[in-house]
């Protein structure tokens, strides 16, 4: 695709916050990274230059848990208690600004007890009652701050493409503060969205596994999709790189939902989050949920098979759990634990298909979830008309190719590190 007015737009302003989003010191030395670096969020840098992109504004923050400092603050705390931001409101998405709330719920409206602020709910909110939101919270300014898991139908980049636009509506600003992604941001893999299949776990045609921060996928929106670009302005991190997993951040990890506890589930999670779209449990009331897979009837076979494939970079093994909430609540089942051994050569997208190839080949018991869920996580009919068709898992892969170049095509002009 060549570059857009709007590309243009979202290019100029996100170096235009670079350049606003000065390092100048800070109180609180960040450990060194790899090769002796110090990545420093977007929030870091922020606050390192005085808040002086939020200067004379009133300031809404878009957050949840995981909007933390390195010392495990949370910044509204942080800022609410700094006379050089005016923090007004606070708008929670999916799970609720202080995630007590489990998949598919939300916080409600109230006033946080900590602060005095009001926060307002903005899940499953988008467009003009969205936009009536920010500007009945009186703000000048809405702040995204939200750790991401680097997967098309985790929500809360959606949440993030929903305020971008009902912000445009609103007449207010935004700014994106970037996190990293915690599985790398090396390349975009699996199948591209169709837009006949957009939903609130995917609202545009972006690859599955998207391998972009937040403020990257804020440039690509504001570029690609918006119906006209917000005004908008990034923070980028400083000391990241594209192949570098979350461990050598130095960051504390914060579960960004109930059912994402470890980094190693976001790992598999953007390939294993498909057994949603199937009748077997995908982990949720497990300790280790997306990385155990199975149902009841399920023996030793599948691991085998599975095992079979010799996929890079992870092993199965035979497993039986009994979760404790959602599918087969309170049962034993029987399935797989998936075991990363080689993270760097692990597909996580190709595993997941092939974990769905052998189920289906392995188990009689196998089903497609009766509203067709897989089709709304894929992004079309293709992977489950292929499979049921008994393509194998280099057949499926391939179904997507062409699609998934031309978004690596697009998305290289919104990339803001190496």
């Amino acid at each position: 695709m060549t570059l857009s007015r709007r590309n243009l737009l979202a290019t100029t302003a996100a170096v235009a916050a670079t350049a606003t989003a000065v390092t100048t010191g800070t109180a609180q030395a960040a450990p060194k990274g790899h090769g002796g670096r110090r990545l420093r969020t977007g929030f870091e840098r922020l606050a390192d230059d005085g808040y002086a992109l939020l200067g004379g504004q009133k300031v809404g923050v878009v957050t949840n848990p995981t909007g933390i400092t390195r010392d495990v603050r949370h910044i509204v705390d942080v800022m609410h208690a700094d006379d050089r931001v005016d923090l007004t409101a606070v708008f929670g998405p999916e799970h609720g600004f202080r995630g007590t709330a489990q998949a598919g719920g939300s916080e409600g409206r109230y006033d946080d007890p900590a602060t005095g602020l009001p926060v307002y709910d903005t899940y499953l909110k988008s467009g003009q009652p969205l936009a009536d939101i920010f500007a009945a919270s009186g703000v000048d300014t809405v702040v995204f701050d939200i750790q991401d898991v680097g997967a098309r139908f985790y929500t809360y980049i959606w949440t993030l493409f929903d305020c971008m636009e009902s912000a445009r509506l609103a007449g207010k600003r935004f700014v994106v503060l970037d996190r990293p992604n915690p599985v790398t941001g090396r390349a975009a893999l699996g199948p591209v969205l169709h837009k006949e299949f957009a939903t609130f776990v995917g609202r545009q045609p972006i690859a599955q596994a998207h391998g972009m921060t937040v403020a990257e996928l804020a440039r690509l929106f504001n570029g690609e999709f918006l119906t006209s670009p917000v005004p908008l302005e990034t923070v980028p991190m400083s000391g990241w790189k594209r192949s570098e997993f979350y461990d050598a951040s130095g960051l504390p990890w914060v579960p960004p939902s109930p059912n994402m506890p470890t980094p190693e589930c976001a790992l598999v999670y953007s390939g294993t989050c498909l057994f949603e779209g199937t009748n077997l449990s995908e982990g949720r009331g497990t300790t280790r949920p997306f990385e155990l897979i199975g149902a009841e009837g399920i023996d030793g076979s599948w691991a085998a098979a599975a095992n079979g494939l010799d996929l890079p970079g992870v092993r199965f093994r035979e497993a039986y759990f009994a979760p404790t909430f959602s599918k087969f609540q309170g049962k034993t089942v029987g399935g797989v634990q998936l075991h990363v051994h080689d993270r760097a050569a692990f597909d996580p997208v190709r595993t997941g298909i092939a974990l769905l190839v052998t189920a289906k080949r392995t188990w009689d018991g196998f089903a497609w979830r009766s509203d067709n869920w897989i089709d709304k996580l894929t992004g079309s009919t293709q992977v489950r008309t292929m499979i049921d068709a008994g393509a194998d898992t280099d057949e499926v892969v391939g179904g997507w190719e062409r699609e998934l170049a031309v978004f690596r095509g697009t998305r290289r002009q919104y990339l803001l590190y190496r």
